[in-house]
């Protein structure tokens, strides 16, 4: 399985020019609580983007509550007044990129909560994918070659066995940018590959055991070496003693 990691400054760039362009609109065409936006298609040639780009921007804005799609209907403006949505929009436009050290802190609370889940709720279905994506990053590690993907994977694996809809779909948006920055400028082979193999494998047996206090220790021996990272020695692991 191939997964693509945007460039997301390039993407939020054009999804900010897309909404900026969506309320003007809303603006200069008067349009009010329930009234239609025009069809993507429509959009996309009038912003000069692609139909995805602006269904992303679109699926933003309902996110925040400011539109809602209705299948078979199209997109229509959600039931709150026009300060309030340029208020709102504007705060969207606003918003600065994730500071890394809050996500990655943000991770760690999450990981650790969803491999206890993970271990108390994995089925035999959700073995075997982390499985895979253990194997897939034991033998790529092993090599010396790019393991990012599967490494992601796997942590992905554990969100999705821990039958917690909420903690997986956070876990989908911060955990691949974490990833890379963390795994950008670090090269691993051989003493270090095999401890870090030796980690995911203690992770992924301990779920495997349906043993919830180790599933949970094992992700803190894991992390204890991202938090260095991130805070270096001299800031040892306050968020990890939890």
């Amino acid at each position: 399985m191939k997964l693509e990691i945007l460039t997301k400054h390039e993407n939020k760039e054009v999804q900010n020019a897309i909404i900026s362009n969506i309320r003007d609109l809303i603006n200069y065409k008067n349009l009010e609580p329930g009234d239609k936006l025009p069809a993507e298609r429509v959009l996309s040639e009038k912003f000069g983007v692609s139909r995805s780009n602006v269904r992303e921007a679109i699926q933003k804005l309902e996110f925040y509550g400011i539109l809602n799609s209705k299948p078979q209907s199209g997109t229509f403006i959600a039931e709150i007044g026009q300060i309030a949505m340029n208020g709102m929009i504007d705060d969207i436009l606003s918003l600065e990129d994730q500071d890394f050290k809050s996500l990655v802190e943000t991770r760690i609370l999450l990981e650790l909560k969803t491999v206890k889940l993970a271990a108390l709720r994995r089925t035999d279905e959700d073995l075997e994918r982390l499985k895979s994506a253990f194997d897939a990053y034991k033998t790529k590690m092993i090599s010396g070659e790019d393991c990012l993907e599967e490494d992601l994977l796997f942590h992905l694996a554990i969100a999705s066995a821990s039958k917690n809809s909420t903690m997986n779909t956070l876990m989908l948006l911060i955990t691949p940018e974490i990833i890379v920055a963390y795994d950008k400028d670090r090269v691993c082979d051989g003493d270090v590959a095999l401890a870090e193999v030796k980690k995911h494998e203690d992770i992924y047996l301990s779920i495997l055991e349906q043993n919830p206090q180790r599933a949970k220790e094992t992700m803190k021996l894991h992390f204890a070496k991202l938090y260095d990272y991130i805070y270096g020695e001299d800031r040892k692991v306050k968020i990890l003693e939890g």
